[in-house]
Formats: structure tokens, sequence, C-alpha cells
């Protein structure tokens, strides 16, 4: 079992891409202390979603049982045999990592004590609902969601809005994407993940805003924007929740036609039935 600070060294030092971990430290370092917040070493951890396994790396060499589950096809997973390459890897830290393509989720119920999904709900197309009830059946009574994801009300994004720029990812790379579009469809506001955690029936343990893109900030303008956001850790630049599953807990994935109604009912015929 090793400390963060030996565990991210070795992940490094054995990770098959140079400089791909300097971008955003703070990300490895919150992960890290959100799991030891709540688990003991020897907890089982599945990463939903988990691209090369960097974070669920750190993880595994902190002496936890981690699981992993990704596609793997973003346009650099499908070149240069990097697909090949990401799964050497996880299978070299002891990573249970299993590929989207040959089944999905195919793992037990009730079998995990924290479930992660870092930076993955803002690229989903369709409402997550399902998505979140099928990991929510993954977790143990008591267990734990872990998600992080970016801030879509952050005070760099508050500040272009007003000077009458978007809010939403790169036009350019959005324009050129080659194939389907895999980046942010809808990012999230702190009352979107509060009912997140409602709809899907669990408890929020903490819900607050975390920095994981300070690398982003001109360096002149940096102490002014930490101060900032330390009075207002709600302009940072991510949200972290983790909410827990109440025992007894039980799916609910579709509402009757009249709570939907109540929804959605006066901008559509569900008002005039």
């Amino acid at each position: 079992m090793n400390s963060f600070k030996e565990a991210k060294q070795q992940v490094e030092d054995r990770f098959p891409y140079q400089g791909y971990m300097d971008i955003s430290t703070d990300s490895y370092l919150n992960t890290a202390n959100t799991v030891t917040k709540y688990l003991q070493p020897g907890a089982k951890i599945l990463d939903f979603a988990s691209g090369p396994c960097d974070k669920t790396a750190i993880i595994q060499s902190m002496g936890y049982q981690c699981s992993a589950f990704d596609d793997l096809q973003d346009d650099w997973h499908t070149i240069d045999n990097n697909q090949e390459k990401i799964l050497e890897f996880a299978r070299s830290f002891g990573i249970d990592f299993k590929l989207a393509s040959e089944a999905y989720l195919p793992f037990e119920k009730a079998s995990f004590d924290m479930v992660m999904a870092h930076d993955v709900l803002e690229h989903l197309h369709d409402s997550p609902r399902d998505l979140l009830n099928d990991l929510a059946e993954l977790i143990k009574p008591n267990g734990l969601l872990f998600i992080t994801v970016p801030n879509a009300v952050n005070i760099k994004k508050r500040i272009e809005v007003l000077m009458g720029k978007t809010n939403l990812p790169d036009y350019a790379g959005y324009y050129w994407s080659p194939g389907p579009w895999r980046g942010h469809i809808r990012e999230y506001a702190k009352n979107d993940l509060q009912e997140l955690s409602e709809y899907i029936g669990f408890e929020i343990e903490e819900l607050h805003g975390c920095h994981h893109m300070l690398h982003v900030v001109p360096k002149n303008v940096l102490p002014i924007y930490l101060s900032l956001t330390k009075l207002v850790p709600d302009f940072r630049d991510s949200w972290i929740l983790v909410a827990r599953k109440p025992a007894g807990w039980e799916a609910k994935r579709k509402l009757s036609d009249s709570e939907y109604a109540q929804i959605i009912g006066k901008y559509s015929p569900y008002y005039l039935s």
C-alpha cells in the first residue's frame, strides 16, 4: 500500500503517455483524498468510463481493489495501438478492466463499495437516468457514488459570456471533429447535481466546487482567481459529488404520466390531458 505521492509517482513512471499526467495534478489529489476519506484500503471500487486508467491505477496502488470500464473509442484511443497499450497498463497494476464492446457492465449487483464516474456525465447525449440507475445497482447498500463534472457556471465561463463569448466547447474543435461528437453536451450547475441525487434516491455526503483546471488559468491571473474562488467555492471549475446509497434503495426509472405532466406538461400536450 502506497501513499498518494508514492502511488502517483509509480503510475507516472509506468504510464505509456509521457506528460499526460502533468496537465491536471489537482484532479488526482482530489480523487485520492475523497476515496481515502470514505473507504479503507481493500474496498472495491469501479471506475466507470475510466479512460487510460491513470486515476484508477493510483487508487489501485494505494491498496484498493479497482475495476474499470470503458469503450476506449476516443479518437486518440484508436490510433498507434493505444487501446492495447492502455489495457496492458491496466493489467500491469492488477486492475480488472472490462472493455465496453464485450458486454454492458459485466459486474455483479451490489458488489462495489464505490462507483466513480469522472468527467463522464457531461458527454452523454441522452438522459443519464438509466445509466445512473444501472451504476447504482452495482453499489452495495450504504456504498457511494463519486462523480466529478465540469462547472457550467464557473467564474471563467461567467466572464466569457458577459464578453459575448460562448460557455460551450470550442467551436473549431466541435466543427472539425471527425465522426460522432464525443465532447461535452451538457455541463452541470450545483442544483443539477442536487436534483440528480434526489431523483436516483441517494443521500448527498458532499457537494462542492473544486480545482481541476488550474493549468488553463494565466499565471498572472492565478492569484486573483484562487483568492476569489476561495471566497466563493461555487466559482471553481469543477464539482465533486459524493452520494450514499441508502439501505432498501430501489431504482426509479420512469415517472407516471401524472408525475411527468407536472414537470413538462405546460410545454407539451400532457398539459391538455
